[in-house]
Formats: C-alpha cells, structure tokens, sequence
C-alpha cells in the first residue's frame, strides 16, 4: 500500500489512508484516553496510514470532551456527534459514510475488544476476504448474555448459511468497497456479514481476546435480544427473497390455502354425508380465515420491510451537531 505523508504544523496530511477505524462511542469517558494509545501503539507499528472516527452517539458524560482533546492532539483523530442517541447502527452508517480507509475496522469503545487484535484482521483482508469477523471464543461475560448468544448465533448461521460463530461481536474488519454497498438500519447492523454474504463479498472469521468490562455498564440486555431475533427474520427475507417475494409469499399462501382447503373440505363431506348443518361450526371460519389472516398479517409486515429497504436509503436516520477533524 503506497501512503504519501505531509507534515505541517504538527499535522499530518495523508493522501491516502490504509485503515479507517469506527468506534460507536455511548458514555465511555473512562475507556477513550487507553483505547486511543492502544490504537496509536499497534496501527503506529505496523507502519500503515490510519485515521480514528469516533461517533459519539448521544454521550451525556465527558466523552466528547475526551475525544475533542485528543484531536486537538492527534489530526488523526475525527469526531462526528449526534444531537441525540441514533443507535449504533446510525452510528455505523455514519462511520462507513466518513471513512476513507482502504480497509476499515469497526470495534467497540468499552476496550473489551483489544486493539492488538487489529494486525490478524489486516492480514485476513489481504489475504482476499472481504469482511472479516471477530469470535469472542472465551467471552467474558456473565452467563445471562453467553447463553443467549450462543443460541442466538447458531440460529442465525443455519438460517442465513453465514458459517461463523459470533455475529454479535462488533470487532470486524471490512474492504471498503463492502461498507460502501451496504444499507444498514435499525439493528441490521450485527448482521452486516450475512448481507455482505447475500452480495457475494467473502467472508472470514478470527479469533480474539476479549476482555472483561472494567468501566461503566453494558447497554445491552435482554431487549436487544427479542430485536435481534425480530431483526433475523428481516435479514432472512431481505436476502433471500427482496427480489423475488411471490416465492415466499406464494409458498406461505399455498400453505394456507391447502390447509383451509382440506379443513373446508372435510367439513363439506361431513355435511353431504351426515345432512349435519356446518354453517355455524367455528371450524368452518377458522378455514376461511386461516388464509387471509395469516397472509394478510404476514403480507404487511414483510411488504413494509421491502419498502423500507428500498426508501430508508433517500435519507439519513441520524443528526450531526458538530464535526472534528475532516477536510
């Protein structure tokens, strides 16, 4: 990778990055000032241009104050904050937007993810995948969230044929042609390998260290979780069937069909064999209305979600106060 640098004034001007690095970042004033010397102290040996964006999604601590310190120090270091908290994946989508890196690195801001990691991620993507996901193999985490997740990942490599082990992990690794080709929403974002996997961009796995929460608290509980599932589903379908919806609406209305059929067959033999009335029977309505309730509910909230990938692109899902640090 060719970098031209220029130093004036104590700042340096890149003509190229080679790392883009997104950090979310949520009240984690007591993390900032060791995750960036982590950063320096690895990406500075490994002798590649780099730039850190921190989003600073909605902090009501010192956060802000930390990260603009440090750009004051460090050209390096971008800051985008939002008036209010947008979500990571608004936080995300704004980081992707921003960065000019030829790879970019996307990692959380509570240092449970180790900077020192970063070299195996950059040797995948040279070696020709495309994103590259961290595996929390030895997660340190109590069991009300390891549990959960680990069923939660196994779900979700079997339905959307994503052969890795922790899509929850927010420490990847990404070629930015992919980041660039990807719309990300609501809470997609821990599923950007499968929809990278949907456009045909390889996809990789490696192993890291991750490290207990030493500051602050987790934002994350058992709400994220019924998201995550609900989310499953949309990725599922937008994958698999956004350009071509009459096979699974076809199939679900088949299903339905056929089964509301047989009940009101069944129900019309007994009449003419029996001379039974059926008009009343509960049974005769639940075959009439098994169809078109369940396509109808199902129809809606999937057809909503094919409008909302198509449209949710024309605008962004997020406000900025303020920017440091770009051109």
């Amino acid at each position: 990778m060719l970098t031209i640098f220029f130093i004036f004034d104590k700042k340096i001007i890149m003509e190229n990055v080679n790392v883009s690095l997104v950090i979310p970042v949520k009240d984690e004033e007591g993390t900032l000032e060791t995750l960036y010397e982590k950063i320096l102290e690895v990406l500075e040996s490994l002798n590649l241009s780099f730039e850190i964006l921190f989003i600073d999604d909605g902090s009501t601590d010192r956060s802000f104050d930390i990260m603009k310190q440090l750009s004051q120090r460090d050209s390096r270091v971008k800051i985008v904050r939002f008036r209010r908290n947008f979500g990571k994946a608004a936080a995300l989508s704004c980081g992707f937007e921003k960065a000019k890196g030829e790879i970019i690195i996307t990692m959380d801001a509570d240092l449970q993810d180790d900077p020192k990691e970063i070299p195996k991620f950059i040797d995948l993507i040279n070696n020709g995948y495309d994103v590259v996901s961290g595996w929390k193999k030895d997660r340190k985490d109590p069991w009300s969230k390891k549990v959960p997740s680990k069923i939660f990942n196994k779900i979700t490599a079997w339905l959307t044929g994503v052969n890795i082990h922790d899509f929850n992990c927010g420490f990847k690794a990404y070629r930015n042609e992919v980041v660039k080709n990807l719309d990300i929403y609501g809470e997609l974002y821990r599923y950007i390998p499968a929809l990278a996997y949907s456009k045909g961009f390889r996809i990789g796995e490696v192993v890291v260290e991750h490290h207990p929460r030493i500051y602050g608290r987790s934002k994350y509980g058992w709400e994220r979780l019924i998201k995550g599932f609900l989310d499953l589903f949309t990725v599922v379908f937008l994958t698999r069937f956004l350009k071509r919806p009459m096979h699974f609406f076809g199939g679900l209305g088949l299903l339905f069909f056929i089964v509301g059929f047989l009940i009101n067959l069944g129900l019309t033999i007994y009449k003419y064999t029996t001379g039974a009335l059926i008009g009343g029977r509960p049974l005769l309505l639940f075959g009439v209305l098994l169809m078109i309730l369940g396509v109808q509910f199902l129809s809606i909230g999937l057809l909503g979600e094919m409008i909302n990938n198509v449209t949710h692109g024309r605008k962004k899902e997020y406000l900025i106060s303020e920017e440091i640090g770009f051109e």
